[in-house]
């Protein structure tokens, strides 16, 4: 099989990943609630549907990208501080572009929902900046690049699971160590500016779990055979399907009671350990032939989970006191939020001047050209 079929089934990853930010985004009210002011019976399709397109989390963006980075060092080797000044130009530059438009973007919204003063405030606010740039809070979505440079930053352990799977275990651990700390810190910093430095904290170093998992990943990919990871469909399957058990029971605990079910240790682990399932299951039929529209369309992936909040925010704008009920809203959202995304995804890319803030065409250089030389000096 060619080298470029056989990661077909990435890019379906890669494109799953981004295209399920939309609809985790959509089946949530304006203010990011599960429809609280609707009855249970209204909340049941919404929260089925979110159930179902939450299976790719943000930590599969995570696996994704450090397993195709320990594949690229594993065939091109470079020296540690040169491949984490490549990652940082490669996230951190688009990240900087996307924070400084959605921190005036978010007077659009601002304008409509009545706190704009609010937002108005931290644009000349120093702490907010700061909390903009190191930790992505500018929007709910741009967390996710600076906390994986965090997570890159470890590389190294990475590349021992590659050698050794059964390091891919530590996720387990990793992330029982996140929910424990958790559980103390949110209570003793609650309403402090502490508390969301050290929750970021804590998620870096516990997602190195997720590091594990990807070398791992790797490692088994490379040493199996594809009749013997298909021997393993079945049990993933079973995993899968006791993870969406434990998401299900998490989903009651929303429709019945109003609010996300933080609490629950099943969902708990089904949300976090379903994007471990996911990657593994994709990996194991990637000998299996795939549709080749799929790697056309993945390069958008990342265009997709940057841009997507632009155009929820104008429908939830659009939205705004309607008799809709919840599951109308959320096909409403959907369908603007994928049809506007796609169009500016699309057309950036077209656009050489700014392909790069979507991650579809050459960065920025701050070095100015060499000019060149003056015959008459020669």
């Amino acid at each position: 099989m060619a080298e470029t079929e056989r990661y077909v089934w990435l890019d379906a990853l890669r494109l799953t990943a981004g295209v399920s930010m939309i609809g985790l985004h959509a089946t949530a009210d304006a203010a990011g609630q599960p429809f609280t002011d609707y009855a249970p019976s209204e909340r049941i399709a919404p929260m089925l549907l979110r159930a179902v397109i939450y299976i790719a989390r943000t930590e599969l963006f995570i696996i994704i990208a450090l397993f195709l980075l320990l594949m690229a060092l594993d065939r091109r080797p470079r020296p540690y501080r040169r491949v984490v000044a490549e990652q940082a130009r490669r996230l951190l530059v688009p990240f900087a572009f996307w924070t400084v438009f959605y921190a005036f973007y978010n007077l659009v919204k601002a304008q409509s929902f009545g706190f704009e003063e609010a937002i108005l405030a931290q644009l000349t606010d120093p702490a907010a900046w700061l909390g903009h740039l190191l930790l992505g809070d500018v929007k709910y979505h741009m967390h996710f690049i600076p906390t994986l440079f965090g997570i890159i930053l470890a590389y190294p352990l990475y590349r021992l699971s590659v050698q050794q799977p059964a390091l891919g275990l530590v996720v387990i651990g990793a992330l029982f160590f996140r929910r424990e700390l958790d559980g103390v810190i949110y209570p003793a910093f609650w309403g402090t500016e502490a508390l969301s430095w050290l929750v970021r904290l804590v998620k870096i170093a516990s997602y190195i779990g997720y590091g594990m998992v990807a070398g791992a990943m790797l490692g088994f990919w490379r040493r199996s055979t594809p009749q013997q990871r298909e021997a393993l469909i079945p049990a993933l399957l079973f995993a899968g399907g006791l993870l969406f058990m434990g998401k299900l029971a998490g989903t009651w605990m929303t429709v019945t009671r109003g609010e996300w079910p933080h609490g629950l240790q099943v969902a708990y682990w089904a949300d976090y350990l379903m994007p471990v399932a996911l990657f593994a299951l994709c990996l194991c039929l990637g000998h299996r032939r795939w549709p080749a529209w799929i790697s056309r369309l993945a390069p958008y992936s990342f265009g997709i989970y940057l841009c997507h909040p632009i155009f929820l925010d104008l429908a939830e704008i659009a939205l705004r006191g309607t008799q809709m009920g919840p599951m109308a809203q959320v096909l409403t959202k959907i369908a603007l939020a994928l049809a506007g995304t796609a169009l500016l995804v699309a057309a950036l890319r077209r656009c050489r001047p700014l392909a790069w803030t979507i991650g579809l065409g050459k960065l920025p250089s701050l070095q100015a050209r060499k000019r060149a030389p003056n015959p008459e000096l020669t």
